[in-house]
């Protein structure tokens, strides 16, 4: 079967699943002050493409493009522990890059843990590179802060 990236909502239950799984997962690995995921509510704002990525009927992915104006930034990006391996991830992130080109962002950026090494290298695939912080992120230990110019 295709594997699909679409337009979707973060309320949808599938999605709101792999969204708390999401947070679920960042909580037992970051403190609390390190952790700056949206919540559900959060990803429905009028600036918040959320998209959602299927295979058949059964989602296997999410990811949200926040539109900052200056730039776009990733966020919510998170695919099933069953799905990881299978380039959901980085149909995601194109997804999530095309968006932006669209509305013409100069720049995409993210903060992701620094435990998660499988989500830095797909970044680093997708042609990001680290930066420091950025927006009203503090400069946290356990994050890791990227960018790509999309020129």
């Amino acid at each position: 079967m295709t594997l699909t990236v679409e337009p979707g909502d973060p309320r949808d239950p599938a999605a709101s699943a792999l969204l708390r799984a999401s947070h679920a997962l960042m909580e037992s690995l970051f403190p609390p002050e390190d952790n700056f995921f949206l919540d559900i509510e959060a990803l429905t704002a009028p600036h918040i493409a959320f998209f959602v990525a299927r295979r058949g009927g059964e989602t296997l992915g999410t990811a949200a493009l926040a539109d900052k104006g200056a730039y776009g930034e990733v966020k919510s990006m998170f695919v099933s522990e069953a799905a990881r391996g299978l380039g959901v991830g980085a149909a995601l992130l194109a997804r999530i890059e095309a968006e932006a080109r669209a509305r013409n962002l100069p720049a995409l950026m993210l903060e992701t843990g620094n435990l998660l090494d499988a989500a830095h290298r797909l970044y680093a695939r997708a042609g990001f590179t680290e930066r420091g912080p950025f927006g009203d992120y503090p400069n946290a230990a356990s994050s890791l802060f990227m960018e790509k110019r999309l020129g």
